[in-house]
């Protein structure tokens, strides 16, 4: 009997040290795949992308700057997920870099150019600012090779105090105004004062938008050359084709002659009295010439 109770108690001993071990183990896995979340999470984004802090109001903004495979479907991607996390795109520029291209002919009428050429786009996106760790995170799976990327945090809190103050300052100086004698130079204090408080109200839109939105500039390029074959026309065997007609310009010069001709007797014409000028003083030089010798003559 004492044989069979010690038995039974090795037995329940045994049992519990394998439920322990099992429990410890299912433990341990557990807390190592809560770690590995945490740290997927927090090596996805920077949290200066999520921070916030009591009391403080932060302008966010971010600039990525990477390759990807598509520049066109990773430019539709990212805006579609702007879409969906409630922001909107504020500029897209996609463009097709050419590095070089050249024709070559395939027949008497037709040949092929082939371009080399790299896609790029240069985008400014805006989302709600809790979103603004999302998106980053999106578009960093489109990635190829990241260049860098910038997350700024601008504390704008003691600029949106000096703001309220501001405004009411405005409304002090609106007043006393209002207390003055009605004149000119209240007319213009008043115009002033308005104006003033307009700024003011426009600076203050501005910067509830840029806290409510962050700003995200976003350039992709691929890193690869494209290959374009277009198909055009040998413009080489046409211009051979057209280059020298002999009858055609023969007719052309000849007509192009005649006409010189007009032109050259309009212009003697025109300086009709210098060739008289001309005629008169060589006509006077050749009897003067014919007349010396007659005279020497004479003395002789």
């Amino acid at each position: 009997m004492k044989t069979t109770y010690i038995k039974l108690s090795l037995s329940a001993i045994l049992l519990s040290g394998i439920y322990s071990c099992k429990k410890g183990e299912a433990v341990s896995t557990e807390s190592y795949a809560t770690d590995s979340a945490v740290a997927v999470v927090t090596d996805s984004v920077s949290s200066v992308a999520t921070m916030t802090v009591k009391d403080k109001q932060f302008i966010k903004t971010a600039d990525v700057n990477m390759e990807v495979k598509d520049v066109y479907e990773a430019t539709v991607s990212i805006e579609k997920t702007v879409q969906d996390l409630g922001g909107f795109v504020a500029h897209s520029n996609l463009q097709s870099n050419v590095i070089s291209q050249e024709a070559y002919n395939t027949s008497d009428n037709d040949a092929m150019l082939i371009k080399k050429y790299q896609t790029e786009n240069t985008m400014q996106v805006r989302v709600p600012t809790e979103k603004l760790g999302e998106l980053l995170v999106k578009i960093n799976d489109k990635k190829l090779f990241l260049n860098s990327r910038t997350i700024n945090a601008e504390d704008v809190t003691s600029n949106i105090k000096y703001a309220e103050m501001e405004g009411k300052r405005i409304k002090k100086t609106g007043e006393n105004i209002d207390q003055l004698k009605t004149n000119k130079d209240k007319v213009q204090l008043d115009n002033d004062n308005m104006a003033e408080g307009n700024l003011q109200q426009l600076a203050n839109m501005d910067t509830t938008d840029n806290i409510k939105y962050s700003t995200i500039d976003i350039y992709i390029k691929e890193p690869k050359l494209r290959i374009a074959e277009i198909a055009v026309t040998n413009t080489r065997n046409i211009d051979n084709k057209y280059k020298f007609n002999f009858i055609y310009d023969a007719k052309n010069a000849f007509v192009e002659g005649f006409y010189l001709i007009q032109k050259i007797a309009v212009g003697l014409i025109t300086i009709w009295p210098l060739l008289l000028i001309l005629a008169t003083v060589v006509y006077f030089l050749r009897k003067r010439k014919l007349t010396k010798p007659e005279c020497t003559k004479i003395q002789e």
